[in-house]
Parts: structure tokens; sequence; C-alpha cells
């Protein structure tokens, strides 16, 4: 950045020039998302007023640091007598036209008028110097019991942010006026951090009652989720155990079945090469054995050609031969029975000798 725009932007923050500080620039660039009004806006404080008038059900509202107006019509639609007050003359020149009668550019360390039934401070002292906080809430606490209320615990990173503290910080502050967290009231519908401040007239030791019974409750809360979440841990950590060994299990039947595949895909491979040799010798055998029978026939028909001679005195040897061994076979099988014959005979003999 040019050093001359760094010198102007420390004057301003010293100075404090809130129609410097929250000009146009400001409401296009330092809320999140450019604060105009459009369906994002009037949806947001939409809700927070029908929050607000469910909840509490004002008559009469003011909105301090109420911007463009938003939530004052939004309110007004609901039936609410509301009305706006902000530092910026370019945010209340930019109000809808709806709304323009009802708000107007004043300081909120500035008396209002009147009383009402609700003032509503959203994010608004953070952007004063500690001291006009001060007075701001000394303004507010006067003109009504009750204020719903937020300011940042810890966006420090915005410019206009001069005066940003934890929520105990404005807890006390409120409290020297006689005002008290409602400690039963959510109005995290406006921040996470917001809160309702109440004028309390009971006896101290009643309000510290319900901080007491409220503290309680928030920590009775705090400890069974803290105890639900070491449960939890200690079920993942059981759950991890086991995970962790049947992954291991796992792991070591997916080697074994790996294992077993590599040795079946050896022993296939092996088979498979064992078979193209058997088959490469069985051709082998074929094709000799096609060589022999054609040298066979050639040799047939070179010295016994068909019907020749030789050939008939080669059957009829072949012939008697074959007879010859059938009467040779018959006889072997007769000596056979006829010896079987006797043998059983003397089998006979012998048995009825050794029983006399």
């Amino acid at each position: 950045m040019p050093v001359h725009l760094l010198k102007d932007a420390k004057t301003v923050m010293n100075s404090h020039d809130p129609q410097e500080l929250f000009n146009s620039f400001y409401y296009n660039t330092s809320c999140g998302v450019p604060y105009q009004r459009d369906e994002h806006w009037t949806t947001f404080f939409g809700h927070i007023a029908r929050e607000i008038v469910n909840r509490v059900s004002p008559k009469t509202a003011l909105d301090t640091g109420c911007a463009f107006g938003l939530l004052v019509e939004q309110l007004r639609l609901l039936g609410v007598d509301a009305t706006g007050v902000d530092i910026s003359e370019h945010a209340i020149a930019n109000a809808p036209d709806s709304v323009r009668p009802y708000v107007r550019v004043a300081s909120v360390t500035e008396p209002f008028g009147q009383r009402y039934d609700l003032i509503v401070c959203i994010e608004v002292l953070e952007h004063m110097a500690q001291s006009d906080a001060e007075r701001a809430i000394a303004n507010l606490t006067a003109h009504t019991d009750d204020i719903p209320f937020s300011s940042t615990p810890y966006d420090y990173k915005e410019a206009t942010h001069f005066n940003v503290h934890p929520i105990e910080y404005w807890v006390e502050l409120f409290a020297r006026h006689g005002f008290i967290r409602d400690v039963d009231f959510d109005a995290s519908f406006i921040t996470p951090w917001a809160m309702r401040l109440r004028r309390r007239s009971e006896p101290l030791p009643r309000i510290i009652r319900d901080y007491e019974r409220r503290y309680w409750e928030v920590w009775k809360a705090v400890t069974d989720l803290r105890e639900l979440v070491l449960n939890q841990r200690n079920q993942i950590e059981r759950l991890q155990t086991i995970l962790t060994e049947d992954r291991n299990t796992l792991q070591a039947t997916l080697d074994r079945v790996t294992a077993d595949r590599d040795a079946l895909q050896a022993a296939l491979a092996h088979v498979t090469a064992d078979r193209s040799h058997m088959e490469a010798y069985v051709a082998r055998l074929e094709a000799d054995l096609a060589q022999k029978n054609c040298a066979y026939y050639r040799t047939k028909v070179a010295y016994c050609p068909p019907g020749g001679r030789k050939d008939y005195e080669a059957i009829a040897q072949v012939a008697t031969l074959l007879r010859l061994k059938v009467i040779h076979d018959a006889k072997i099988s007769d000596l056979q029975t006829s010896a079987s014959l006797i043998y059983g005979d003397c089998r006979y003999v012998e048995t009825f000798c050794r029983s006399r």
C-alpha cells in the first residue's frame, strides 16, 4: 500500500471520525458479505426479529447501531413499534424508504428521549473507544430494563474494532448498572456469544442462586460430554486394535493365498510344458510309425506281392502255427485241470488219514 494511504488510514483510526470509518467501503467489505438490503440480510434479521417477538414480545424497541434499518424493518413488519439510531450518515441515507422515517443519525452515548421495552445492541460497542463504550452502556441502561447484547470477543482483524473484550468484561460493566445476564435465555440466534441482560432488583443471594443453578447444569453437561468422549475414545481404541489384528490376519491369509497361487501357477506352467513335450513326443512317434508302416508295406509288396505263391505260403504257415498254438494251449489247459483234480484228491486223502 502506498505510504500516503497508510498515513491516511492511521489518521482516520486515531481521529475515530465515524463518517470516514463507516462509509460505503466499510459496508461493502467489513461485514463478511456486502451489507445491503438483499435476501441474505433480510433473512438474517427476519429470524432475529421473529425470535425477539416470540420470546420477548416487546411493544416498543430501539435498535442501536441500526445501519440501514433492516432489523427495524423486520420488527415493524411483526407489529413492533421499532426505531433505530446509527452514527453513520451513509447508513441512514441508504435505509429503505419504508423505514426511513423511523431511523436517524445519532450516537448511542446521547439520550434517546424515551424509554423502550427493549433496546437491541448488536456488534456496536467494539467499534467505540473504551470510554465512549462505557458512556453508551450507561445510556442504554437508563432507557430500558431489557437489552439483547452482542459484541465479538475475538475479532481483532477488523480495522474498526477498537474495543474488543471477552464476554465477562461487558457483563461486569452492565452489572454496575444493575443489569444481570438472564441465564435461562439462549440468545445464540443473534450470535454465538450474544446474551440477554436484564435489570434485576432481586437480592444478591437470589441472583447468585440462579447463576449457581445454571453453572451446575453447564458443568454437568460438559462433564458428561467429556466422559462420553473418553468412553467413545476408548471404544475407538479397542475397535482400532481389533481392526489392526484382523488386518494382520487377513494380510497373512492373503500372503498364503498369494504363495499358493504362485505355486499353482508354477505347477500349471510345468504341466503345460510337460504336455507340450508329450504332444511333441507323440507326434514324433506317430510320424515314426507312419514311416515304418510305409516301409513295411513297400517291403511286403516287393517280396510278397498280393496273390503270389509266397504270399499264400506265408498265410498257410501262419494258419498252421495258429492251429498248433490252439492245440498246445488246449493240452496245457487239460493238464492243468488234471493236476488240480489230482491235487484235490490228495488233499482229501490226507485229511481222511488224519481224521483216523
